[in-house]
């Protein structure tokens, strides 16, 4: 079928008589980008524009895809009571008459139709609380529709299992094709009397923020340093123009911290985000506005939610010189998961068995912390939905699971969910800081020091280029596996091994050189490590069009910082220009 044919049998199904003149009106290069490939399931759900046609997000895809989620799950659930759980974001393209609200009452029809009772969480919410509801009601399963920190013109649809962790496979695969199987509408289905439940909404927030008050509250206050106690830190907060604030503020109130100072500009949800290109707060110069602020008012420490609240990004300001202190994902980690560590697993009771867990991308300073202190650490592929499904695992095995995160400022305290949360990370940071500034006389970025002391310097230069050709990812992929005689030295530097995760998968370390991590043909990840203690990891991203790098490098003994700064940059540059080869390969930053 050409994608003409394709198109007008699309319009014949949509019921958005909006989507429907874009498609009349497109030209034939624009429905060929609608129309040449089907949204799929990435490392967090679907994810792409408010746009018509299979590529994109849309009510006719929608609709598709309740109904082979709802199929799926009626093949698979007792037929007597299959429950869900819904919520959603800000997120709209009211030119096409497209938002999440609609997306999410879209799918409330459909599973209503099915037989599957479908609790729509009422007005805005954070993603973490979907997961939590999941669990809370043993639903069969949840659905949040976000597109998180992606641009403004995105949208998503992020899927979880009655376990209340996003879907791992064979869940993906196995909905994926029941939605293939039910691509035509069942009927017409009308979201004009779809209602929210804004009681049992309300129940599920207390009960959210009651569990991180049992959880996650430390239950005395912090006693001054008997020399040199700070005063308390101070707090600037923004939301990115996404809807984290009236949660995270109360999150504040559920610590017993004193208010933050809120960013008036990024306060409110706006789906247009006017004062943002991105609305990533890993993004240079997203924490602008915030650091602006605090700087005015005279505040310590800036913590930004995504506009989910699902992440957490944080920066602190020196006292005595001004100067700013942006923590990287894996810093803010490093940090959150010791202090879990100090705070709640030290003192556990005996017998307890704790863990940790961080993606394989994410920096390998916590397992020091991990094999210093005597707890178990693992690492998992990327994207919480793996953390998640193994974080579940370990549980089952006896471990009370502490922490988890990924170095794009996902953290997970605790185990009330097993997805990221930036709503209870920001209360466990912004305690953690408080007992830092009065109990231990120093700020944040002292303390991080304090931690290289104790577990070793581990420095990390991560970032990215801009692709949009798969074609040229493959080709990047595949220069790297040279044919399958794997690298012995890059750009000078001796390769001590290699593990690619890629099929059929390979792993040097192993006996058999097969990996013990699942592996991939859609979203390959290459790991090279090498003699000088230097690591370098590879993948495409999968939810934005990006060629990823992570590379770290761990300190030797009585090696200053800068150092080890310098010999990485150095490194990274060139293995950059051998392995992908910017220019020649058209990626841009």
């Amino acid at each position: 079928m050409n994608n003409a044919h394709a198109a007008k049998e699309w319009a014949s199904m949509d019921p958005n008589p909006l989507t429907r003149k874009y498609i009349e009106e497109a030209t034939p290069e624009a429905i060929e980008g609608m129309f040449s490939k089907r949204i799929a399931f990435g490392t967090a759900g679907l994810r792409s524009k408010m746009l018509p046609g299979p590529a994109n997000m849309n009510d006719l895809v929608i609709i598709q895809t309740a109904q082979g989620l709802a199929e799926y799950i009626l093949s698979l659930s007792p037929p007597s009571n299959p429950t869900a759980v819904v919520g959603y974001d800000h997120r709209e393209n009211p030119s096409l008459n497209l938002s999440s609200e609609g997306f999410a009452k879209l799918t409330k029809a459909v599973f209503d139709s099915y037989g599957i009772s479908t609790t729509l969480l009422d007005g805005f919410v954070p993603t973490p609380l979907v997961p939590f509801a999941v669990k809370e009601q043993k639903a069969s399963c949840g659905i949040m529709v976000t597109a998180s920190h992606n641009p403004k013109e995105d949208d998503g649809y992020k899927v979880y299992w009655s376990n209340a962790c996003q879907i791992v496979s064979p869940h993906d695969k196995n909905i994926s094709t029941f939605i293939d199987a039910n691509l035509t509408p069942k009927q017409s289905y009308d979201t004009s009397s779809v209602t929210a439940d804004s009681a049992l909404t309300e129940s599920y927030l207390d009960k959210y923020f009651s569990c991180i008050e049992s959880d996650l509250v430390l239950t005395t206050p912090p006693t001054p340093h008997p020399s040199s106690p700070l005063s308390l830190p101070t707090f600037v907060y923004t939301a990115m123009h996404g809807i984290g604030h009236p949660f995270t503020s109360r999150s504040f109130s559920t610590f017993s911290l004193p208010p933050f100072c809120p960013v008036g500009s990024q306060c409110d949800p706006d789906p247009t985000f006017p004062t943002v290109s991105f609305p990533n707060p890993e993004e240079k110069g997203a924490l602008d506005e915030a650091m602006k602020l605090a700087e005015a008012e005279d505040k310590d420490i800036v913590l930004a939610n995504d506009p989910d609240a699902d992440r957490l990004a944080v920066a602190e300001r020196d006292r005595a010189t001004g100067t700013w202190t942006v923590f990287k994902g894996d810093q803010i980690g490093v940090l959150l998961g010791h202090w879990m560590w100090e705070s709640f697993g030290r003192s556990a009771p005996a017998g307890t068995k704790c863990a940790m867990l961080a993606s394989a991308v994410s920096s390998k300073m916590l397992k020091a912390v991990a094999e210093k202190e005597g707890f178990l650490f693992e690492e998992t592929l990327t994207g919480f939905k793996w953390i998640g499904s193994r974080n579940l695992d370990l549980q089952s095995e006896g471990y009370k699971v502490l922490f988890s995160y990924e170095e794009a400022i996902g953290f997970c305290c605790g185990d009330m969910i097993v997805d990221k949360d930036g709503v209870s990370a920001a209360g466990v940071f912004a305690q953690m800081a408080t007992h830092l500034y009065v109990s231990a006389g120093m700020s944040v970025s002292q303390h991080l020091q304090r931690l290289y002391s104790t577990y070793g310097e581990f420095v990390s230069n991560n970032g990215y280029f801009f692709c949009y050709d798969p074609a040229v990812v493959a080709k990047i992929i595949s220069g790297i596996r040279n044919g399958g005689e794997y690298f012995k030295e890059v750009a000078g530097y001796e390769v001590a091994g290699i593990r690619d995760l890629g099929e059929p998968g390979y792993d040097s370390s192993k006996p058999d050189n097969k990996p013990t991590l699942p592996t991939s043909a859609s979203s390959p990840m290459i790991t090279i490590s090498f003699t000088n203690g230097c690591v370098a990891q590879f993948r495409a991203s999968g939810t934005e069009p990006k060629f990823k790098y992570y590379v770290e490098m761990a300190g030797k003994p009585g090696v200053q910082r800068s150092q080890v700064e310098e010999e990485l940059n150095v490194m990274v540059d060139k293995l950059l220009e051998t392995l992908l080869s910017p220019s020649a390969n058209g990626l841009t930053r």
